[in-house]
């Protein structure tokens, strides 16, 4: 690679950085299933909600948008009483309805349910919607999901299905081009977020993932469980474990998409433990 090239490369890296310095907001990514009262009210805490802030859910990801929003709504208003707005966008109200989008736009807390990871990014991907939440969450914003509100986290998102199949996923194997990913949110850029995890043995999804981008950390949230992500640290909250795998070592693809590497570093955390992105 000549000068110029080495020169350029230099010059994104300092513009990434630049780019993650600039960011004042958290992520408060839930792993799935039951919310105990002290996880929610840790995301609220997490928020530092001023009194004239306001919350706002997202609830595109679910087929069931009126009762994800009243569930969450009655827990955080257990713990809060700021205002609490939702909006169920489609595509064309994502890059038309100014008034939704200044709202998003300026809400302290965001909250993303639920549901379906692939249906939530149909709708915000490349709109004003998605720049909107990268402006929030740049200005200082925390951005909170569970489940499928976790996945959308990731720059490479888990889409939950496995390619070539038809039917429901099963991951029995660890292959390489095993697992679809898809475009996510991009709050997280170097890691891969996934869900539900110990709960549900997703360990064969995940090491298929890391096959696929050996440079990423990825991280499995299990079920009632969440990392609060702050610039480069990132915290455990809850009553399970999160899994987190980086720098496989040696990876070779064999016969079938068999995967193998060596040395990947393997942690497991807790509530309260702390580790590096």
């Amino acid at each position: 690679m000549g000068n110029k090239g080495l020169t350029f490369l230099v010059f994104v890296g300092t513009l990434l950085s630049m780019a993650q310095a600039q960011t004042k907001g958290k992520l408060f990514i839930i792993g799935g299933g039951d919310r105990s009262s002290a996880l929610v009210q840790a995301m609220v805490i997490t928020a530092e909600l001023r009194p004239t802030d306001y919350i706002v859910v997202l609830p595109m990801a679910t087929s069931v948008p009126e009762e994800s929003i009243a569930y969450i709504s009655e827990q955080i208003q257990a713990h809060s009483t700021h205002k609490i707005s939702s909006f169920n966008f489609t595509r064309q109200q994502a890059d038309h309805e100014s008034s939704w989008i200044d709202s998003v736009r300026n809400a302290r807390m965001i909250y993303v349910t639920g549901g379906d990871q692939n249906k939530f990014m149909d709708i915000v991907r490349g709109t004003k919607l998605y720049d909107a939440l990268h402006q929030a969450y740049r200005e200082g914003a925390t951005i909170a999901g569970t489940s499928a509100g976790a996945a959308i986290m990731s720059e490479v998102m888990i889409t939950g299905a496995q390619k070539g199949e038809q039917e429901a996923s099963s991951f029995r194997e660890v292959k390489a081009n095993y697992a679809e990913t898809a475009q996510g949110m991009g709050f997280l850029t170097q890691a891969v977020i996934d869900q539900h995890f110990i709960m549900r043995s997703r360990y064969n999804r995940l090491l298929s993932v890391l096959a696929d981008h050996p440079q990423k950390t990825v991280i499995g949230i299990d079920e009632g469980t969440a990392i609060v992500v702050q610039g480069k640290r990132a915290k455990v909250v809850g009553d399970s474990q999160v899994l987190v795998i980086e720098k496989p070592k040696k990876r070779k693809v064999g016969a079938g998409g068999k995967v193998s590497f060596e040395n990947a570093k393997l942690s497991l955390f807790v509530h309260g433990q702390s580790f590096k992105l």
